[in-house]
């Protein structure tokens, strides 16, 4: 017998949310991080948000994204809270928004690398790979798949 999942487990009996679900978030996130972090530079608030995304554009599109991966984040955080009862049912299909995050995420990349003519980039090559990252996590996944299950209702 495998008693692995039982550390999945909190107080309560119910699945805690896997590390990974976060850091997935976050990167989704990561325009609005820059952005938070920008804040906190008195000097130059747009020189670190131009180290990171050289392009306006970039940028906003970066926020866009980002906007539903903090969502996201208040649906789980509201989940572990049990605070509202009418976002349990919308809890169960939180992998579909995440897969169109990634979806979104992967096109707005495509975009940027269009536009660059296809030339390497560091940058291109680590949002890709972290990409590629999140998609296998979303599908391989054992314990996302039974923390999403965890709050379906039961027939």
């Amino acid at each position: 017998m495998n008693f692995s999942h039982i550390t999945w487990l909190d107080d309560k009996g119910h699945i805690k949310p896997p590390l990974a679900l976060y850091l997935i978030l976050a990167f989704l996130a990561r325009g609005w991080c820059v952005f938070i972090a920008s804040l906190t530079q008195m000097s130059d608030r747009s020189a670190l948000v131009r180290l990171f995304y050289p392009q306006k554009a970039e940028f906003l599109w970066a926020l866009g994204t980002g906007a539903g991966a903090v969502l996201l984040y208040f649906v789980v955080i509201a989940e572990r809270k049990r605070s509202p009862a009418w976002i349990r049912p919308l809890f169960g299909r939180l992998a579909w928004p995440l897969w169109g995050l990634l979806l979104l995420d992967g096109a707005i990349l495509l975009q940027r690398l269009l536009h660059s003519d296809l030339l390497f980039n560091w940058r291109f090559a680590f949002d890709a790979v972290l990409l590629f990252w999140c998609v296998l996590y979303l599908l391989k996944s054992r314990h996302l798949h039974h923390y999403l299950r965890d709050w379906l209702p039961q027939p």
